[in-house]
């Protein structure tokens, strides 16, 4: 029997793709490693410093902190996204007009940064009309309540449109099968809906990790890491360390332990929800 020959001449198809992420992504790593080694102290003259910033960076307080508030940040996206998103597409219709309805409201964002302003914003006019004193730009509480319901309302219709997606591709044999089995709503979710939806929610997990993570814009925006320092992420401190002080060696040092972590995370992310999996 006669064995096909791949055709290589794919690879020329995706070399273009090839050499633009090299040019994007490792070189500016290998810079980005070249100053994790050094000092500088302008003029471009740079002295060997071995590991000096990543015992640094490692060993300092500030570092720590800006790692708890963000994994906090991160824990709780995740345990509300995640379930909501999963129900509000358990609860949507697989057929009809309201299909289109349904998908269109979940799109929708918000200018949270205006939203939520205690003087103007219709939500923080709101909330002080009824005597809650809200007034996030004073409050950490009130900011990180603030920051998550936006990053909630912002990501959790991409948990509902990949879950819906999951819920759409289960035929319709399964659930006829399952009624003539006497089969309860909740064994119906748990054999053949949470099932079928496992490698969507696994990427699902993993998008909202990382973004999450490594969430920069909208904080910045909405509370600049304050009031204090008490929703200044990992993110939000590396930027600080980089143009705020100028540090490029503990900086460089931060964002590649910053790098690692993410990768290490994912990757145990990955493997607990695919290790069932029959390859």
């Amino acid at each position: 029997m006669s064995t096909k020959i791949p055709n290589q001449k794919g690879w020329l198809l995706v070399l273009p793709v090839v050499v633009l992420v090299a040019f994007n992504a490792i070189i500016p790593l290998m810079t980005v490693i070249n100053y994790s080694v050094q000092e500088t102290f302008g003029e471009n003259v740079f002295f060997f410093e071995g590991v000096k910033w990543f015992e640094t960076v490692l060993h300092s307080s500030r570092f720590h902190l800006a790692l708890q508030r963000q994994l906090f940040f991160t824990g709780i996206i995740l345990a509300i996204e995640v379930p909501l998103g999963v129900a509000i597409a358990l609860a949507m219709p697989r057929r009809g007009p309201w299909v289109s309805i349904c998908l269109a409201w979940n799109v929708v964002g918000a200018m949270w940064n205006l939203l939520a302003l205690p003087d103007i914003g219709l939500l923080g006019r709101s909330l002080n009309a009824i005597g809650i004193n809200y007034n996030y730009t004073r409050q950490p509480f009130a900011a990180w309540a603030t920051l998550i319901a936006m990053d909630v309302w912002h990501w959790t219709s991409l948990v509902v449109l990949l879950a819906y997606a999951g819920l759409s591709a289960i035929p319709d044999a399964y659930y006829q099968a399952a009624k003539i089995d006497g089969a309860t709503s909740g064994a119906v979710f748990r054999y053949i809906q949470l099932p079928k939806m496992k490698r969507v929610l696994t990427i699902a997990v993993l998008l909202r990790f990382m973004d999450s993570f490594m969430i920069y814009t909208e904080p910045i925006v909405l509370t600049g890491g304050g009031p204090g320092n008490a929703t200044t992420l990992l993110s939000i401190d590396l930027v600080k360390v980089a143009l705020g002080q100028f540090d490029l060696g503990p900086a460089a040092a931060m964002s590649l332990i910053y790098f690692l972590i993410v990768l290490l995370l994912s990757w145990i992310f990955y493997t607990v929800m695919t290790k069932d999996e029959v390859q």
